[in-house]
């Protein structure tokens, strides 16, 4: 049985006279992960949020900054909080995709026999950091497409399930500093979310400089488990979708992509838009904002809001575009102009 056919399997019927119950404890489970990952966190709350509505979505992760502004501290973090089996992998240029997935080695039993046994890599945890991913050459990027897409490996033909849940959350510096290698279109769409990570404000890095100097260190505490985060990420999927939010998220997403858009800005600047896949995640998301918040359904506020993170690694600029000094979220602000 594939991974996909037991995920379909574990799908519980929920009673709907307990759904508003267990949405609600859901929201205060979450709301406390999302303050304790904050203690160690500062001025980073929309990034944390947008992090923890990946992991209730059941998505991978991508945080784009410059270094030293926490991207690696948050995934370590998250990773103590939910109390997943983390792994890390710095990535670098000589990185080969057997240093992620694992390779077979030939044995040679006591009776002389050969045998090959194969050797897991990182990539068999709950929560894989993947550290400066774009780092690494592309076919090594590549190699986490399958494992993000299907939740199981393939080497020398044969299949191997990853733990569950499983998440990538990979950081990545701005490409344009030396020694990196921009991510496949295809890998980038496997991502639910690209979250740009900023400078924080004085208030905040007062905060960092204080408390990240003293003697002692605090660590997080775990909130929930592996367990309950796959029992929420399971309990979304029943909250509902008013059928406006729906056709808000289908007008974004299609008004995106030049061929069919009527919007000027798309059709002549654009040269690629979003696929099918922004939707499906768009209407994940704004279910989980939705119950990280404390509501049972979804509003078109929670479609601006994820709008930027879901579209802006899932569209791409004319080289014109790019000459003339056009900014790709001057355009997904367009797209949000239309559902507004």
């Amino acid at each position: 049985m594939s991974v996909t056919d037991k995920k379909k399997n574990e799908i519980e019927t929920i009673d709907p006279a307990r759904l508003i119950d267990q949405v609600d404890q859901l929201g205060r489970d979450m709301a406390g992960a999302r303050a304790e990952i904050c203690r160690f966190i500062f001025g980073q709350s929309e990034v944390v949020e947008e992090s923890l509505i990946t992991l209730l979505a059941g998505g991978h992760l991508l945080l784009i900054g410059v270094p030293g502004l926490g991207k690696t501290k948050l995934v370590e973090t998250v990773g103590q909080v939910f109390g997943l089996d983390t792994r890390r992998v710095q990535f670098t240029p000589d990185l080969m995709p057997a240093d992620i997935l694992g390779s077979e080695v030939l044995e040679e039993s006591e009776k002389g026999q050969r045998s090959f046994r194969f050797i897991k890599g990182p990539v068999f945890c709950q929560l894989l950091m993947a550290d400066e991913i774009n780092r690494a050459s592309p076919r090594t990027q590549s190699a986490l497409l399958q494992a993000m897409q299907e939740h199981r490996v393939s080497v020398a033909g044969e299949y191997h399930d990853l733990p569950q849940p499983f998440h990538v959350l990979a950081t990545q510096n701005p490409l344009e500093q030396e020694g990196t290698y921009p991510l496949p279109e295809a890998q980038l769409d496997r991502f639910l979310m690209q979250v740009d990570v900023s400078y924080p404000d004085l208030d905040a890095e007062r905060e960092i400089l204080v408390k990240t100097t003293g003697a002692g260190q605090d660590t997080p505490k775990r909130m929930m488990g592996a367990a309950a985060l796959m029992a929420g990420q399971q309990l979304i999927r029943h909250v509902p979708v008013g059928e406006s939010i729906a056709n808000a998220i289908l007008e974004l997403v299609r008004a995106g992509r030049p061929e069919t858009s009527d919007i000027d800005d798309v059709s002549q600047y654009v040269a690629w838009g979003p696929g099918p896949r922004a939707s499906q995640a768009l209407m994940l998301a704004v279910r989980a904002r939705a119950v990280i918040d404390g509501r049972l359904s979804p509003s078109v506020d929670d479609v601006l809001a994820l709008a930027h993170p879901i579209l802006r690694h899932r569209m791409a600029l004319t080289f014109a575009a790019r000459a003339e000094g056009v900014r790709l979220e001057s355009v997904i602000d367009r797209l949000c102009e239309r559902i507004a």
